[in-house]
């Protein structure tokens, strides 16, 4: 049996599932930015708290 055909079709299959995965993310991603209730980032300048650099500097060793 001759199998040539399957590896095109894998790889169509795995680019059209990473591309599908990106346009999926980018929205989730796009909706959270421009909810006015959702938390911010430590690592953003305005987020309300300690951001990460802090809290790993007041950390105890």
């Amino acid at each position: 049996m001759d199998l040539v055909w399957l590896l095109p079709l894998l790889a169509m299959f795995t680019l059209l599932s990473v591309v599908v995965f990106a346009l999926l993310s980018k929205k989730r991603v796009e909706e959270r930015r421009h909810d006015p209730n959702s938390p911010k980032s430590s690592l953003a300048p305005d987020s309300a708290g300690a951001g990460a650099v802090e809290k790993l500097q007041r950390k105890p060793r």
